[in-house]
């Protein structure tokens, strides 16, 4: 059985290159019918955070991943680490370093500065006794040779073994350290497939080093490339490197997100468009790109629309007053509203704007606007209209067309400009917005003649 994992840290939200990761993940073991598992690796205590848990498990349950089993918290499983520290000491293949910190810092300049070394990093290594100091729990690496991944991505990548890599797997604290404690996970939690960011690669060695120790198979390991903004450079909060949520705060859907991050580092030839049917259906690890990719804010906010569009006016209504407390589910004239908004506005906060614009009473006038439209005669104009419209009916966007192109307009020997502009000044503020006859349709007569007896009374 395929069986994969994302495993974040809670010191910080989920953000996009993660839910990438994860996403990567969940459609590998969803397409081989396998098991897809949540852990949180908490075991930094000092720095763990609780909502930044809850935000993870929270942006997991809004774009729909749900995962299998019960999430795995590190934080409950100390007992068990020290078990295996334990097993690797009676093997003789861990060991006691009692080097201190002044000790490590002397060492590590002297490598960096390209001298040679005070002593032996591996000073203790072969050390039997017992010191009345703190130590750390530090992994017996081969004292040569080389460690060899075949990785799903990269391909076949070979590092040699350097004194180092005698590197500590429990601190003085006695707390293990994340790559001691992400193999034992890992094989725990009998992980066949392991998809990550590639700047876990130099780790991987490591830990393929505590496999072997126990004698347990390796995993199959894909290391992808990060995520570039457009410039190439590390993607920054600037460019949307933010928490995932701020996605549904900003009006995005998860369903474009995810065929947005999908798109990022994989493809399936120029097709653009996925559901996750589809995404499951054709995604490959093997297929991912080599190279990094880039973050592209128009493609996102591109997908977005579309999916806007594909929605029902019924579930857009439902997203809007769920998510940004505007309320037209009722609104009589709802499909006309939507229709005109869904093609103006890329998310559903734009969305949201525009119609409170719309449905607010301006309590001001694009001042640039006014002084262009409302000319000497205009507001005569707008009262005549006021009186020309008070005994038609006029329901729909085609009412209004005509009333103003084919009656009002030529009857008065007006232009189109001369009334239409300073209309939509009297009823929306400004003479942007969506189509006149869809605005004084989806307003209706009674508020539209409230709104032009406002305007013309100031």
């Amino acid at each position: 059985m395929t069986i994969t994992r994302f495993a974040p840290s809670p010191t910080g939200y989920l953000h996009i290159g993660g839910l990438r990761t994860a996403l990567f993940n969940y459609l590998w073991s969803r397409k081989n019918e396998g098991k897809f598992r949540l852990r949180i690796e908490d075991t930094d205590l000092a720095r763990n955070k609780e909502e930044a848990t809850t935000a993870i498990l929270e942006a997991f349950k809004w774009v729909g991943m749900n995962w299998d089993d019960e999430v795995v918290y590190q934080s409950d499983r100390f007992d068990v680490y020290k078990e295996y520290v334990k097993i690797l000491l009676e093997k003789d293949l861990a060991y006691k370093c009692y080097l201190t910190p002044e000790e490590l810092k002397e060492y590590r300049e002297a490598v960096q500065s390209g001298k040679v070394a005070p002593f032996d990093i591996r000073k203790y290594r072969d050390f039997k006794g017992e010191l009345d100091k703190d130590f750390v729990i530090r992994f017996k690496a081969p004292m040569s040779g080389s460690v060899t991944l075949d990785d799903g991505v990269k391909g076949k990548v070979t590092v040699d073994i350097k004194p180092a890599d005698d590197f500590v797997i429990a601190r003085s604290s006695g707390v293990p350290t994340y790559n001691f404690v992400v193999v034992i996970d890992d094989h725990e939690m009998k992980m066949t497939e392991i998809i990550r960011g590639d700047d876990h690669l130099n780790n991987t060695f490591k830990q393929i080093l505590i496999y072997q120790a126990f004698g347990w198979e390796v995993p199959k390991f894909y290391h992808v490339p990060m995520i570039n903004n457009e410039k190439g450079r590390k993607l920054s909060k600037r460019d949307g490197a933010v928490d995932v949520m701020d996605y549904k705060r900003e009006g995005f859907l998860p369903e474009a997100l995810l065929n947005f991050l999908i798109r990022l580092g994989w493809s399936h030839g120029d097709q653009e468009i996925f559901s996750m049917d589809e995404m499951i259906k054709l995604f490959d690890p093997k297929d991912i790109n080599k190279s990094a990719s880039s973050y592209n804010l128009d493609k996102l906010l591109w997908l977005n629309q579309h999916y806007i569009k594909n929605k029902s006016n019924k579930e857009v209504a439902k997203l809007l007053k769920e998510d940004f407390g505007v309320d037209v589910e009722n609104h009589d004239k709802l499909e006309i509203l939507l229709d005109d908004v869904k093609d103006r506005a890329k998310t559903l906060k734009e969305m949201a704007e525009i119609i409170q614009n719309i449905m607010s009473v301006p309590t001001e006038y694009n001042p640039k606007a006014v002084k262009k439209f409302i000319k000497d005669g205009v507001k005569e104009n707008l009262a005549k209209f006021i009186e020309f419209i008070k005994d038609k009916e006029l329901h729909l966007p085609s009412d209004w067309h005509d009333v103003l192109m084919e009656e009002f307009i030529p009857q008065n020997e007006l232009k189109p400009k001369d009334i239409m502009p300073p209309l939509r000044i009297c009823v929306n503020g400004d003479t942007k917005g969506i189509d006149l006859s869809n605005l004084l349709t989806i307003l209706g007569k009674d508020e539209v003649i409230k709104r032009i007896q406002k305007f013309v009374s100031e």
